[in-house]
């Protein structure tokens, strides 16, 4: 997984936490087609769940920014129409003008609607985050940040039951956790799930911005192969309040994860 786990922070907050990207940096990842995330992808596109939009809006300039962002970057063309296809990513635009969300192109989102989501403004976007307070306040901020021109990336986690992709809460309903008692059983059947979110600016006479979402999971026990992954992972979990713990489905899993990593951290 490529996920650096010096991002998890501790005591854990609902924050933006945006890092500027540097010229160079990456932010599209080609998709196998050999993978489980493709086939996830496939079965959202052949049910023509893929996509939605404002009525009247076009995506074609955001279209062209991914476009012009994946030839700086070296990948091979891409026809528009498999776009969900050709990258790990799922994308939205953020108009900077509106403050919303007109176009999504979400295959697999963590527990939440694409559809509850299009043309609501930014706070309303965030507004069901646990603690997010901080989020919704800055709403107005980061908007106008995420749409200046700079290219920015932030990364959420969590820990789920599913090795499943897309967590559509329409589609698919949650996973439940382990009913294993042994500590060491429950972890093994856990996955760690992160996210790398970034914006790329459209330009092109717009104020808008592509917001990329790129889903990776591996298995918990996988991916904590160290004292020090076990202790910042610990820490963040232990941090956690209630409403966080109970937003992001983890109040059954934390005694037993804390068990396991501070077993893992001696």
């Amino acid at each position: 997984m490529d996920f650096d786990f010096e991002l998890i922070a501790a005591p854990f907050r609902m924050q933006p936490g945006l890092r500027k990207l540097q010229p160079g940096e990456p932010q599209l990842t080609p998709l196998r087609p050999d993978s489980a995330l493709y086939q996830e992808k496939a079965r959202v596109v052949a049910a023509a769940a893929s996509r939605l939009q404002v009525p009247g809006f076009d995506p074609s300039p955001a279209l062209a920014a991914i476009a012009e962002q994946a030839r700086r970057e070296g990948h091979p063309p891409f026809d528009p129409q498999r776009l969900e296809l050709s990258f790990e990513e799922d994308f939205a635009v953020l108009d900077g003008d509106t403050g919303t969300l007109p176009w999504l192109c979400v295959c697999v989102p963590s527990h939440w609607a694409p559809e509850d989501k299009l043309g609501l403004p930014f706070p309303a976007v965030h507004a069901p985050v646990a603690d997010g307070a901080t989020l919704v306040a800055a709403a107005s901020h980061l908007v106008r940040l995420a749409t200046s021109g700079e290219r920015w990336e932030r990364h959420v986690w969590t820990v789920s039951p599913s090795p499943r992709h897309d967590q559509h809460p329409r589609r698919h309903a949650r996973a439940p956790w382990p009913a294993a008692q042994d500590d060491e059983a429950f972890a093994r059947s856990c996955w760690f799930r992160a996210e790398r979110q970034t914006f790329l600016p459209v330009g092109r006479g717009t104020r808008q911005a592509v917001f990329t979402i790129r889903v990776m999971l591996a298995p918990l026990a996988a991916v904590v192969d160290d004292a020090a992954k076990a202790a910042r992972l610990h820490a963040s979990l232990a941090s956690m309040t209630p409403a966080v713990l109970e937003y992001k489905g983890l109040a059954p899993a934390r005694e037993p994860l804390l068990r396991w990593l501070a077993r893992k951290m001696a």
